[in-house]
């Protein structure tokens, strides 16, 4: 069920998703300080490709993790997050999109607090 839920959701804007956390990376990857943004923002953009099957726990916060998301969400984090939630509400206005929402909205939280987020895979 995981793999059908993963092709339609590139159908349903995953891909989008993915290209914006790409973009951010790349975007991130031009200063030297900015690189360890940069790489974080490749692994959710592999991770968004791919999202069901996957959980997102947030917990692992130490002081580098909350400096990190600060910066992050002075640059980055607001405008993926704000594309995710409005992608979600387009796709929760159907019942078939309700499950594309949701992933959308996972990943807008994930959009504000990248940093100290452990990605846990499951099948």
């Amino acid at each position: 069920m995981s793999i059908l839920g993963n092709i339609l959701w590139l159908v349903f804007g995953g891909i989008f998703s993915a290209i914006g956390w790409f973009l951010a990376g790349i975007i991130c990857c031009i200063t030297i300080i900015g690189i360890p943004i940069g790489l974080q923002c490749f692994k959710f953009a592999k991770m968004v490709i791919w999202p069901f099957g996957t959980q997102i726990d947030y917990g692992n916060l130490n002081s580098g993790s909350i400096i990190l998301n600060v910066i992050w969400i002075l640059f980055c984090g607001v405008e993926l997050a704000i594309s995710s939630l409005t992608m979600g509400v387009m796709c929760c206005l159907t019942i078939i999109g309700i499950p594309f929402g949701i992933q959308h909205f996972k990943f807008a939280g994930l959009a504000l607090l990248p940093f100290g987020a452990q990605i846990r895979r499951f099948i």
